[in-house]
């Protein structure tokens, strides 16, 4: 949740403008006035994983014999595979990138919005929306038939169940027929419109379906999605991101039982050398005028399967880039100044100032 902190940053004092006075913030000693962060941009995964599930029919040992299917299980199993890898950035407060705002009671207001953590989103502006991944709904699953209410009478009178899955495989194939004869036009009683003959082949189907399921079993398939953050620092080298287990799905990473899938990233090193005054934290003088924003590096997210590339992905990150501060020019009387911020990375999105006529 946003909250937005009304600051006086700007004044005139003797015909000359007041400026935004900054420091950097340091813990346990609060100036009166706000004080804000910079974000680190941290790495969402999103993992979708899908479970299979197969369980054996009850005349599974007949398949071959009476209807020729063969590599027919009789044991259940269960098995998980990896179907979508997605990934996304947000910021969260560095702790490391606090900064002191004093305020002036002569300056005029000017409105500070801040996210719920404390970082800086806006000035003057209204924050840009941080950008969420849409939730995971699995689709609704189908009511399963019941094969058993399909059984005829002399099928359940059967004494065994090779006896049963004989009768049951004949009835398979008389449906077949019966399927095949309208197809054709050949039944004995003929439907009299085309709604008519859908309605009776979809049940056919059905009935097909749900005692062929006698002998071939049943396999049902879910969906999971697993929700991964990290936060990637420099000189951070190929790690475990997740394991994977056939058997038992998603496992912690440091669990054996699990295929390894790794990250590496990569610093893109895109952008000059800072100055030494440049560097968060690190300022010829203790007080500063202005606003800090982020400039953020670029790197590469490069997502292997043990050795081979599963899926790269580009991004901005604040952590490998620098911190520049904003003059306070840009913030006194004579100039309306709107900042805002990227959420993710604390870098500039948009800044433009309204002079006066």
């Amino acid at each position: 949740m946003r909250k937005t902190l009304i600051a006086c940053l700007l004044a005139l004092c003797s015909g000359a403008a007041a400026q935004t006075e900054t420091s950097v913030y340091r813990p346990g000693v609060t100036p009166e006035g706000a004080v804000y962060f910079l974000p680190k941009t941290v790495l969402r995964f999103v993992v979708r994983v899908e479970k299979t599930s197969y369980t054996p029919g009850d005349f599974c040992r007949y398949a071959q014999r009476y209807l020729r299917l063969n590599d027919v299980k009789a044991e259940p199993s269960v098995t998980h595979r990896l179907i979508g890898l997605s990934m996304t950035t947000f910021g969260e407060a560095d702790k490391a990138k606090g900064y002191a705002v004093k305020f002036n009671a002569k300056t005029s207001a000017c409105n500070i919005a801040l996210a719920g953590d404390g970082t800086l989103l806006a000035v003057n502006a209204t924050p840009r929306k941080a950008e969420h991944p849409e939730p995971f709904r699995a689709a609704p699953r189908p009511a399963a038939a019941n094969p058993r209410q399909y059984l005829s009478e002399e099928v359940l009178a059967a004494g065994s169940a090779a006896k049963m899955a004989e009768l049951t495989a004949q009835d398979i194939y008389d449906i077949r027929d019966s399927k095949n004869y309208l197809n054709r036009g050949e039944a004995d009683y003929m439907p009299k419109d085309g709604e008519q003959l859908r309605i009776m082949l979809a049940n056919l189907d059905r009935q097909d379906r749900a005692l062929t399921q006698l002998f071939t079993g049943t396999t049902v398939r879910d969906t999971a999605e697993y929700v991964l953050t990290v936060c990637p620092q420099p000189g951070m080298g190929k790690q475990v991101l997740f394991r994977l287990s056939q058997k038992l799905g998603l496992v912690d990473a440091d669990d054996l039982a699990g295929e390894p899938y790794y990250i590496s990233v990569t610093d893109e090193k895109n952008l000059p050398a800072a100055a030494p005054e440049a560097e968060g934290g690190k300022k010829k003088k203790d007080k500063e005028d202005g606003i800090y924003v982020n400039i953020p590096g670029k790197i590469s997210v490069t997502i292997y399967k043990g050795s081979a590339v599963l899926d790269s992905f580009d991004t901005s990150a604040a952590q490998y880039g620098y911190t520049e501060l904003l003059s306070g020019e840009l913030f006194n009387k004579r100039y309306t100044t709107h900042l805002t911020l990227n959420p993710a990375t604390g870098a500039i999105d948009k800044l433009d100032a309204e002079q006066p006529e």
